[in-house]
């Protein structure tokens, strides 16, 4: 027997169908919103229900935008010649807060996980390489994360641009800004040394 009416335990399990939110998170999240004024609350799923609409990705890069093509594409600022490739658009909008990358980005929407089911058939690989193939780019940076799946993606996804003679480059791995050596995992301090720069 349930201990809420049908509504709410419909308004519970579609919270905690959300990643990273659990039961007790989501009877508190639909518990805030039955205690919303009516106006909010359905400004509230006026703004789910916009955004399901309007947002897709961009033809380009894959981004999330509302228009036809996203802001950064969009900037002829930008150097078109220089690709970040990210997993998903919460990584471009990490790059992007850092204020210091002035090219554009590729959003492949995931990483390849055979664990998951997901191939390289899942992800927006193919529209990163018609974009290299048309030309005009000289260098591809694998930005994905320094974990199995994302050096799985990144190995993959350079084999198949390497016949273009595209410089492909990876993000640089080491000791965080601000932390201890004594805290650092042996295998990011070697990652350090191995990418260390000159001074």
């Amino acid at each position: 027997m349930s201990l809420f009416p049908a509504p709410l335990e419909n308004l519970i399990d579609s919270f905690a169908s959300l990643p990273g939110i659990g039961r007790k998170s989501a009877q508190r999240l639909a518990f805030h919103v039955l205690s919303l004024p009516e106006t909010k609350a359905m400004a509230f799923a006026e703004a789910i229900i916009a955004a399901k609409k309007s947002v897709h990705s961009c033809p380009i890069c894959q981004n999330l935008t509302d228009g036809e093509v996203c802001s950064v594409c969009l900037d002829d600022k930008r150097d078109k010649s220089v690709i970040c490739v990210v997993a998903e658009p919460r990584d471009l909008a990490s790059f992007e807060r850092s204020r210091e990358f002035n090219g554009v980005y590729h959003v492949l929407h995931g990483l390849m996980s055979p664990m998951n089911h997901i191939g390289p058939d899942d992800l927006k690989i193919s529209e990163l390489i018609a974009r290299v193939a048309a030309g005009d780019v000289r260098e591809v940076i694998m930005a994905t994360n320094p974990d199995t799946e994302g050096d799985t993606t990144a190995m993959y996804i350079s084999r198949l641009i390497k016949p273009f003679e595209v410089k492909v480059t990876r993000l640089a791995y080491g000791i965080p800004v601000g932390s201890n050596l004594e805290y650092a995992d042996d295998a990011t301090l070697v990652l350090a040394l191995e990418g260390r720069r000159e001074m």
